[in-house]
């Protein structure tokens, strides 16, 4: 193999290596900005959630009278699991590509002689912090912005029991 050849082999690994990160970070984007919701027992209970499965906003339809608190909490608690597992299987999904795509790719190793494997040494970008606002929020409907999750902006906002969004 000429040394030309091995450049160009070079080139184009690095270039599939900056087009994952690219699809990574886009992927990333699009899972931190998905919600899931199920709904329960006569559509009395709904539960959504966002990509890491925690709840971000329950409902209570009409007719929730009619159940005991036991069966609200088993009802919210169902409603609450189901929308985990879907938003689970969606993120899954949607970062798919990104295992496809790294397994098309050929290891520096293959084309460098004792070149180290730096698919093993490389890092996937940690992903966004994922949003806890209510589906129909400013935050969500104005474009998700991440925060570092130590501060203040990332910390949600604390509502009483006398807020009028009960």
């Amino acid at each position: 193999m000429t040394n030309e050849q091995r450049k160009s082999d070079l080139a184009e690994i690095l270039d599939g290596f900056a087009e994952q990160m690219r699809t990574i970070t886009r992927l990333q984007q699009e899972r931190a900005a998905l919600t899931a919701s199920a709904t329960v027992r006569g559509k009395r209970v709904t539960v959504t959630v966002n990509a890491d499965g925690t709840v971000i906003e329950t409902k209570f339809g009409s007719g929730i009278e009619d159940l005991d608190y036991p069966e609200i909490a088993k009802a919210v608690t169902e409603a609450a699991q189901q929308a985990a597992a879907e938003a689970a299987r969606r993120s899954r999904e949607i970062m798919a590509p990104v295992s496809q795509n790294r397994e098309r790719l050929p290891k520096l190793a293959d084309l460098i002689p004792g070149m180290p494997d730096l698919s093993k040494e490389l890092t996937i970008p940690e992903p966004p912090v994922v949003s806890t606002a209510p589906p129909k929020s400013r935050e969500r409907l104005g474009g998700y912005q991440a925060t570092e999750p130590n501060s203040d902006a990332a910390q949600p906002r604390r509502s009483g029991a006398t807020d009028s969004g009960w």
